[in-house]
Formats: structure tokens, C-alpha cells, sequence
């Protein structure tokens, strides 16, 4: 019988183009790296500049309130990729993409991209998908990806051998970057015809680390002496407890202090928002090929990132820690017959993105995913939602985020919970107060085994 059942599943996708496969949609699949929540569309900074972006938004949903299953790229991607929990699929940080793939298939399911060519679809990656690119032979078209900067770093700002953190104007011009060059590999594709439904998946590195682009970028971007830096209070960490530095603070990364002492706060923000202009002028052309491509009418999009990023904000300039900064992403869904201009306040996860996109295709249900469909709020954005966001720091760190709270116990049993609407910011830790006694309670319900 098994033999039989994978001689199936590899005729399928051929049968698929003869059998109403060229009637499902395409998919457009667009990943940022280190991306948080500053893009205009989503008010994250006064000062964010990403027209392409935001012009996304308005033809789709928006989803305000998006959160990522691990901080930290490589585990992140693997969730959604594989439709799965961190702790369910076993991992506690990267780990290579052949692996995941492996992990994949010993949890009986398949990556995203695998689920879609077994049901019809062409599949074709260029950058970073997973936490390189996509597994070998996985794809039928790879663009394959480019480094995220110079080798070896030249250490405009920060020199450290643990982390490629730095900022500066480089290089020279936009055809010299990666992410360049992974637009163009997609434009490319997109300009061609094919009888069966595609699956085009665009990975652009920036703005990951080092904060590299042309000078240009900066020119565009308001002055550093007008910047309004985000929010920060010197005496946050008094109330949090002291194994929350142990998993939160690095040395290798700058701290605000040593970023306001050395007068490096500003020129780091302006750098972070470069990048993001930066990537959203690549996101731009593959808008503006797609929108004059035979596929303008039948492609669905979406836009995510794998994490946020501190720029500041509890005194840090990195990711990997519980906090709203880390855990908040973009999240957009558009397409054909889709409502537009629309954004969604529930608390979702990437961990919906496979489900959802399954669905919106019209493809047989994913058993396997743990995740839930976003179509009904894309078809009703106000519906009432009650799925926690679950996120994990390496193995038993975890937070659990509703509309109005962020509950974060640490593998030493110590908690932190934020009233999310009262205090955005998460300055005031309420654990230990007897009021929240009842919804810590309630919450810890939903962490991992």
C-alpha cells in the first residue's frame, strides 16, 4: 500500500495540470528578514517610508497584531514552514534546511512548498526562505541566495566576532546587493508563462544585520537630529526577573546606553529604516511586474517576516527575547476575490500562514498543521478569535499573547505579564500582584508540554 501511495503522490502533480490544476491560484510568497513592525501601513514609526509595502496593504488584509512561534530566523521560518510548534517539531534553535525537511517527513507532513508541488504546483525559490534557502532539490527552480554582506565585514561602527551588527552606506549601488539580485531572479519568473499554478517564494535579507545600503537610501530618510527614536526607560528592568538576562542580553549586541553615550542611536535607526526603505523598493517591482503579468488576476500574495527586532526599545539592539519588539510582525494576505484595504486587530501566528494559505488555494486540508486557517478573518476581520499567539525561546521559554495580555514564564518557573492595551510598551510587570493571579492561571493553560 505504501508503495502504491507514493507512486500516486508523484503522478499527482503531473495529472494536476490536466485535472483543473491550471484553476487554482498562484502564490506570490514574499519573506523579510528582521523585519518588526515599523512599516507605515502598520504605524510602527513615524518615520518609516515603505509606499510599496503599505500600497500591499491596501489591496488586502493587513493583520495588525501578528506574532512569530521563536524569535530568532532560523527556527521561526522552520515553524511556518513546516506548519508547526517549535516544540512539537524539536528544535531549540537553527538548524540546516535538509533537516527540517527530514524532521518534516518523520512528523508526517510536508513543507509548504512540497505540500503545494504534491498538489500541482510549480514551485521556485530564490534568497532566504528557511534558514538558508530552501532544502536541496525541494523546489523545481532555485534562484539560490546571496550573502548578507561583505566577507570578511569591514566594521564601519561595531566590531564584533559574534554578531554581523554594524551600519553604514554600503555598497556603492543597488545592483551590488543581494536583495537586488533576488528581485531581478523574480521579476524574471514572473515575466514567463507556464500552464500550471506556481508557487514563486522571494526571501530579501534586509534589514538583517549588518544595516548595509547605498547611500541613497539614507538620503531619503529624515535627518537624524529630527529621528523620533523609540521608546526607552533606563530603570525597565527592575521589575523583571533576573533570568530574563540570561536569555535576553547578549554582550556581543550594543545596549541603548552605550548607543546614546557614543551618539549612535539615531545613526542606528536612520540605518534600520534605510534597509527598510530599501526592501520595499524590491518589493515595489515585483508588485509592479505582477500587477502587468497574465497572473495580476490569479495570484494570491502574502508578505511576512520572521521576527521583530529591538532598536532600543528595553535597552537592546538585537532579537531572541519574549517582548512585543521581538515577537511582532508584518503580516499581509491579498489576492483575487479578496476583501481589500482591510486590517485585522485579532492576535494571529505565522503558524497560521500554511493552513491559510492551503485553504485559500483550495487544497485539501493539512491534517498535520497546527496552525488555523485566516480565512474567516480575512472574510469578517472583527470575528471574534480567541487563539493565543505561543511563542518559544530556545526550550522552555515561552510566551503567550491574547489582545490584552502577554503572559512570559522562563525555564526557572519566573513570569512577567504586561497589560497589552494599558501599557504597550511592557514597562510594568504585574506578576506577583494578586488581580492577575486568575489570568496567569488561565494562560499558562496554553504553554507548550
Amino acid at each position: 500500500m505504501k508503495a502504491l501511495w507514493q507512486v500516486g503522490l508523484f503522478l499527482f502533480p503531473f495529472i494536476a495540470q490536466f485535472v483543473g490544476g491550471a484553476s487554482k491560484p498562484n502564490v506570490l510568497f514574499i519573506s523579510i528578514d528582521d523585519l518588526n513592525n515599523w512599516p507605515a501601513c502598520l504605524q510602527g514609526h513615524p518615520d518609516a517610508r515603505t509606499p510599496h509595502i503599505d500600497r500591499l496593504a491596501r489591496r488586502g488584509t493587513l493583520f495588525r497584531d501578528a506574532h512569530c512561534q521563536f524569535p530568532l530566523c532560523g527556527p521561526s521560518r522552520a515553524s511556518l514552514m513546516a506548519g508547526m510548534l517549535p516544540t512539537s517539531l524539536g528544535f531549540k534553535t537553527h538548524m540546516n534546511d535538509e533537516t527540517l525537511e527530514q524532521r518534516a517527513q518523520e512528523k508526517g507532513t510536508r513543507l509548504l512548498h512540497g505540500y503545494f508541488a504534491d498538489h500541482g504546483y510549480k514551485t521556485m525559490a530564490v534568497g532566504k526562505i528557511c534558514h538558508k534557502h530552501v532544502p536541496r532539490g525541494s523546489v523545481d527552480l532555485s534562484g539560490g541566495r546571496q550573502p548578507f554582506g561583505p566577507s570578511p565585514k569591514p566594521g564601519y561602527k561595531w566590531v564584533s566576532g559574534n554578531t554581523s551588527t554594524d551600519w553604514a552606506a554600503w555598497p556603492d549601488k543597488d545592483e551590488q546587493t543581494a536583495d537586488y539580485q533576488t528581485a531581478q531572479w523574480a521579476v524574471d519568473r514572473l515575466r514567463e508563462r507556464r500552464q500550471r499554478p506556481f508557487m514563486l517564494m522571494v526571501g530579501f535579507l534586509r534589514p538583517h544585520v549588518p544595516w548595509f545600503v547605498p547611500q541613497k537610501w539614507f538620503d531619503k530618510q529624515v535627518p537624524t537630529q529630527s529621528l523620533d527614536l523609540p521608546p526607552y526607560r533606563k530603570d525597565d528592568w527592575n521589575d523583571i526577573p533576573d533570568f530574563a538576562s540570561t536569555v535576553a542580553r547578549e554582550p556581543q549586541y550594543p545596549t541603548t546606553e552605550w548607543a546614546i553615550d557614543n551618539k549612535e542611536w539615531e545613526n542606528i535607526v536612520q540605518a534600520y529604516l534605510a534597509c527598510i526603505s530599501f526592501v520595499d523598493d524590491q518589493v515595489g517591482k515585483l508588485l509592479d511586474v505582477l500587477d502587468s503579468s497574465p497572473y495580476a488576476g490569479d495570484t494570491v500574495i502574502v508578505l511576512w517576516s520572521d521576527h521583530g527586532y529591538h532598536l532600543g526599545e528595553k535597552g537592546l539592539f538585537k532579537k531572541v527575547t519574549l517582548w512585543d519588539r521581538s515577537t511582532r510582525v508584518p503580516l499581509i494576505i491579498a489576492g483575487p476575490g479578496l476583501p481589500q484595504g482591510q486590517v485585522c486587530d485579532r492576535v494571529v501566528s505565522l503558524l497560521d500562514l500554511y493552513p491559510t494559505l492551503v485553504d485559500l488555494c483550495g487544497l485539501p486540508k493539512n491534517q498535520r498543521n497546527e496552525g488555523r486557517s485566516l480565512k474567516p478573518l480575512i472574510e469578517k476581520p472583527t470575528r471574534k478569535w480567541n487563539h493565543p499567539a505561543i511563542t518559544t525561546l530556545f526550550k522552555f521559554n515561552h510566551s503567550v499573547t491574547t489582545e490584552q495580555y502577554r503572559y512570559i514564564r522562563y525555564e526557572d518557573g519566573s513570569e512577567e505579564i504586561y497589560h497589552r492595551e494599558r501599557d504597550p510598551n511592557e514597562w510594568t510587570n504585574l506578576a506577583g500582584q494578586a488581580e492577575v493571579k486568575p489570568v496567569i492561571d488561565k494562560l499558562a493553560g496554553f504553554l507548550p508540554n
